[in-house]
C-alpha cells in the first residue's frame, strides 16, 4: 500500500492505466449541451443516471431544456417534470437557483463562463443554493472542460480500501491527491473519474469483489 507522496502518485497513475486498459474509454458525460450537463449534475444527486435521463427527457419532450424556459417555468411544474429523479421538490429549488445564477450573472449562456478564472467560477458555483463541491466540479469538468478532478463516494471508498486515505478525509484532501498525481488535463480527469465510477459499480461495491478486481495486483 502507498506510504508516501511519491508512492501514492505512482499508484494513482498506475490505477488509471490499469482501469483504462481494462474498461476502455467511458464517453462521459452523456449530454447534448453544456447546459444539459449542468442540469444532469444537479439532478443526479442521490439517484442513479437512469432516473436522471427520464427527468431530462420529460423536459426535452416539452421543449423546456433551456435556461430561459426553465427560468420562467413555475417551480411546481418543474418539480412534476423532474419527479423521476427523486427529491423532486428540493431539486426543483436547486435547479431554479442555478438557472437564476446563470441568467443573472452570465446572461443565461454557459459559454459566457469560459472567460472566468477557474477558482473564481468554482467559488461562485459553491454559493448557489444546493450546489456542493461534487456538483460544482462536475459542472466545471464535464460542462466547461476545466481541469478539476471530481470526487465521489466511489472514489473515497476505493482509496480507503487501498490505504491511501483515512475515512475522515474530506473532499479537498482527496481531490488534491489527484491534482498532484495527474497532470491538469480535463480529458484525463474526465476519463479517470468515469473509470473509478465503473470500478465502484462493478467491483469495489459495498461488498467488494476483490478477487477479480483489475486493480488487485496494484494494491498488493
Amino acid at each position: 500500500m502507498p506510504k508516501d507522496n511519491r508512492t501514492t502518485k505512482r499508484f494513482l497513475r498506475s490505477v488509471f492505466v490499469r482501469l483504462y486498459t481494462t474498461f476502455g474509454p467511458q464517453h462521459w458525460w452523456p449530454a447534448e449541451s453544456p447546459f444539459e450537463v449542468a442540469v444532469g449534475a444537479i439532478l443526479t444527486q442521490n439517484t442513479n443516471w437512469k432516473n436522471v435521463e427520464k427527468a431530462i427527457n420529460n423536459l426535452k419532450e416539452r421543449g423546456l431544456l433551456s435556461p430561459e424556459r426553465l427560468y420562467h417555468l413555475d417551480k411546481d411544474s418543474l418539480a412534476r417534470l423532474i419527479r423521476p429523479a427523486g427529491y423532486f421538490n428540493i431539486k426543483a429549488e436547486r435547479l431554479k437557483s442555478f438557472i437564476k445564477f446563470l441568467i443573472e450573472e452570465f446572461d443565461g449562456k454557459m459559454e459566457n463562463m469560459h472567460s472566468c478564472d477557474l477558482q473564481y467560477l468554482r467559488s461562485r458555483l459553491l454559493h448557489v443554493d444546493g450546489i456542493g463541491p461534487e456538483t460544482a466540479d462536475s459542472i466545471l469538468l464535464y460542462a466547461l472542460n476545466r481541469p478539476i478532478f471530481v470526487v465521489d463516494a466511489y472514489t473515497k471508498r476505493f482509496l480507503i480500501r487501498h490505504g491511501i486515505i483515512e475515512s475522515k478525509a474530506d473532499y479537498s484532501e482527496i481531490q488534491s491527491l489527484f491534482h498532484h498525481a495527474i497532470e491538469p488535463d480535463p480529458a484525463i480527469y474526465n476519463e479517470y473519474h468515469a473509470l473509478l465510477v465503473r470500478l465502484g459499480k462493478e467491483f469495489c461495491k459495498p461488498k467488494p469483489l476483490c478477487e477479480d478486481c483489475p486493480v488487485k495486483p496494484i494494491g498488493k
